[in-house]
């Protein structure tokens, strides 16, 4: 799914509109419509409910005029609010001189706002994705009111206040929804964890945008769901041999943290890589051995930590990183690693640390090379914190351009920047992965991919973003979310890969 601009959404809806030979109030009654559905489908109202209906001056109060007047029609006790304003939209002032005259629309008064009681229902419809500037006066008096009323807030299209693709403003008012109703597409807002409170649970309704504009509107993020990865995982052929999927190399483990090898290990065997090999220090050979048997073993002459690197020939791809420790002789194999490797690399945890303490490796780093840090092992790589969520999104694009590589920020929505600028964020996965190991997971998942020939860099790279957070959703229903473990993912692979495989 593309993630548009609000320029680029209005352009949408315009274009819709036009293609269709409708009316943007016809377009406006479709998108009401779909709300009112979710309304009484998903929040199953009853018509003892207090309904609140919030619309502004635009064309998102237009849409809750309509959800009032089709809520009304239904039989529901609505109360309409409006927010006085000296201009308002052609299409909101139409919706408002078409309400039933049983249905009595009140203004807003800063100085008397309504108690809301606790179990109420409050449809958001103030201000959608054109707005530019905070809010103040009765509509910021208005929504701090709103966050305070306990009741369950529903936004239309996107929290009144909050910008669909930039920062705002420290202390402005922002809606803080319980669930967000989003046309069509979500919006980046909704991916970045400083937004969470305001977005809640967001969902999409599909009101019939036209899909060749979507189609054909350039942009450089996207939101990534199966349907869109779905056959680019190549059915095994008949005839395949070990060989054909690819020998994939693992550095791995020092002394304490041999289980992060035996974890990134097990995921690239249940990954699908033809033959694994992992070398971790001698003190992991019999842990890995027995909990790994399908992996060949390469033991380091060093008891506590990796200080050789093996003959590079034999491997379709290397990973390096998963419990590594950064002794100065691993240090030394890592540097090795970087100046001689002439097959795809995976770097994760140790490795990015020891590239983020010793900026010069960094420019050793191949292109094409692909790294998986979560936020704090970024910050080490690019040497700054980040302001806020989008200035992280701008620095990850950075790095990735200047390196040539792809770089992974994990996290919840999971967000890719390959090295042409284009960001792609992840739909799976939940909150149950939030422990040690699932990142293990993924580095030994990646590799095996990274080791198949047959895959692109970005394919590779995306059908394992996929395939790991859908493996854990996969384990959620037999662990719940505080029993979820990083072993539970790797039994989950093959199976959440196995739904992306082509025909």
């Amino acid at each position: 799914m593309k993630l548009l601009s609000p320029v680029q959404t209005r352009a949408l809806d315009q274009a819709t509109i036009k293609a269709q030979h409708i009316t943007s109030i016809d377009l406006m009654e479709r998108a009401a419509s779909a709300v009112t559905n979710w309304l009484l489908d998903e929040l199953r109202l009853d018509y003892d409910t207090e309904i609140h209906v919030c619309c502004g001056p635009g064309n998102n109060g237009g849409d809750g005029l309509v959800v009032a007047r089709n809520l009304h029609r239904a039989g529901y006790p609505v109360q309409l609010w409006l927010l006085p304003a000296t201009r308002h939209s052609a299409d909101c002032t139409q919706q408002q001189q078409q309400l039933p005259a049983g249905l009595a629309a009140q203004q807003i008064d800063p100085d008397n706002l309504t108690t809301i009681a606790a179990g109420a229902v409050v449809v958001d419809a103030l201000f959608g994705t054109g707005l530019s500037r905070p809010l103040e006066g009765t509509a910021a008096a208005l929504v701090r009111h709103l966050n305070g009323s306990g009741a369950t807030v529903v936004a239309v299209d996107i929290p009144s206040g909050l910008y669909a693709d930039a920062p705002q403003p420290a202390d402005c008012a922002v809606v803080r929804a319980d669930y967000t109703l989003s046309f069509e597409l979500p919006k980046l807002a909704f991916l970045l964890p400083q937004n969470a409170g305001f977005v809640g649970d967001w969902r999409l309704l599909p009101i019939g945008l036209d899909p060749e504009v979507i189609h054909n509107t350039p942009v450089d993020m996207h939101f990534v769901t199966a349907d869109e990865l779905r056959g680019r995982l190549p059915k095994r052929p008949k005839f395949s041999h070990k060989g054909t999927f690819g020998h994939a190399l693992l550095l791995a483990g020092s002394k304490g943290k041999i289980g992060a090898a035996v974890l990134a290990t097990q995921a690239c065997l249940r990954g699908g890589a033809g033959l694994v090999t992992t070398q971790v220090p001698a003190v992991g050979y019999d842990i890995l051995q027995i909990s790994a048997p399908e992996a060949m073993c390469l033991t380091d002459s060093a008891t506590d930590c990796i200080t050789e690197l093996p003959d590079l020939a034999p491997y379709a791809a290397v990973g390096i990183g998963p419990g590594l420790g950064q002794h100065h002789d691993t240090r030394m194999v890592l540097r090795r690693l970087l100046q001689t490797a002439r097959v795809p690399l995976v770097l994760d945890a140790d490795a990015l640390n020891m590239l983020g303490a010793y900026p010069e490796l960094q420019k050793l780093v191949p292109p094409g090379a692909l790294l998986t840090p979560h936020p704090k092992e970024f910050e080490r790589l690019v040497g700054e914190p980040a302001r806020d969520d989008y200035h992280r999104l701008d620095q990850l694009r950075d790095f990735a351009g200047r390196t040539g590589c792809y770089c992974v920020l994990k996290g919840a929505y999971t967000a890719l920047a390959a090295p042409d600028g284009t960001l792609y964020f992840n739909s799976t996965g939940n909150p149950g992965m939030a422990s040690g190991g699932s990142g293990d997971v993924l580095t030994g998942l990646l590799l095996a991919l990274r080791a198949d020939k047959r895959l692109s860099p970005l394919d590779a790279a995306l059908l394992g973003l996929h395939a790991h957070g859908r493996a854990g959703d996969l384990a959620l229903p037999h662990t719940g979310h505080a029993g979820l473990l990083a072993s539970d993912i790797v039994r989950f692979i093959g199976p959440a890969l196995e739904e992306l495989m082509g025909e």
